[in-house]
This record gives structure tokens, sequence and C-alpha cells, in this order.
């Protein structure tokens, strides 16, 4: 696999973004730049590092207390294909997958027709936090959001079901 992503940087153990332990990838590139973001640095698509997929897939598979990897930004909607083929080969060794994206759920479905790729990462995403950050709605007591607009989505759910299935954490 010789698949790349462009990366803001990566966290080999995390508590704070998703459920259980996670590795956490940074996407570089966001179109969104919501006031008060907490990865300002990710925005622009000049910055960041490419790094091969396989050696992300190789780190998770080094740590064997990791329940899951999380897709952060940056928004990884930005590079769908990348990500896609990334959370393929992590949910492969049991891994399970959580995307954070500006875009809401909605906008993704119906985008997804003109948009390579947001599909194929939608379908390989196990939760979804969608939404922009919204400064005047921020909530520090919120589990895995920053903002209380933003929705924790079971993405195969809603995909079965056709409409937008929420996790209540």
């Amino acid at each position: 696999m010789s698949t790349k992503l462009k990366i803001a940087g990566i966290i080999k153990e995390s508590i704070v973004d998703g459920p259980g332990i996670r590795l956490v990838v940074f996407g570089q590139g966001c179109r969104h730049n919501c006031p008060g973001c907490h990865n300002p640095e990710t925005h622009s698509f000049d910055g960041g590092t490419y790094i091969e997929i396989q050696k992300i897939v190789d780190m998770a598979k080094k740590n064997p207390l990791l329940d899951g990897v999380t897709f952060s930004g940056g928004d990884p909607f930005e590079q769908p294909q990348a990500f896609a083929a990334l959370a393929a080969e992590l949910q492969k060794t049991g891994l399970n997958i959580m995307t954070y994206t500006g875009y809401k759920f909605e906008y993704l479905l119906e985008h997804a027709e003109t948009h390579k790729g947001w599909m194929e990462l939608l379908k390989a995403t196990d939760i979804l936090i969608d939404g922009r950050f919204e400064a005047d709605k921020k909530n520090l007591l919120l589990k895995f959001r920053g903002s209380e607009n933003q929705r924790v989505i079971d993405v195969k759910e809603s995909l079965t079901k056709n409409e937008v299935s929420l996790i209540n954490w």
C-alpha cells in the first residue's frame, strides 16, 4: 500500500478524543476555519507532512491497548480517499474509527456524488462528530465534542436507517 496522507501530527494514546484508548491522526487542511478552533494550526493546506498510511497502521498494530483510531483535523473529509483507505486497513485489525468533521452528516450525504471519497470515508467511519465548532455554543462538559451544535452519530445505523441515529454520551 503506497497511499499517503498529509498530517499535522499523531497522538499515540489519547483518552479525550473518543471512547477508550485511541490513536489520533490529525489531518492537515480545513476549509471551515471555525473561530476558536482547538486546532487552528491544522487549517492551512500548505502545512503538515506526508506519511504512508501503512506507517500509521503499523503504529496502531504495535499498541495492543488501543480501542480505536480517531481522525481529527484539519478536516478528514478534505483527504477522504486516503483516510478511507487508512480506516479500511485499521478496521481489519479490529479497531473502530471515529471521525471529526465540520460538515453536517446530511451535507456529506447530499454532496457525496460530487466529492470523490466522501461516501467511502463515511462508510468506513463508526462514529462521526459532525458540525462546525461554534464558540458561542462551547460547553466543556460535553463528551468528545466542543460545542452543543455538534452531534455524535452512529454512522452504520444512520446509513442503514437512512436517518441520523445519535449516540447519547
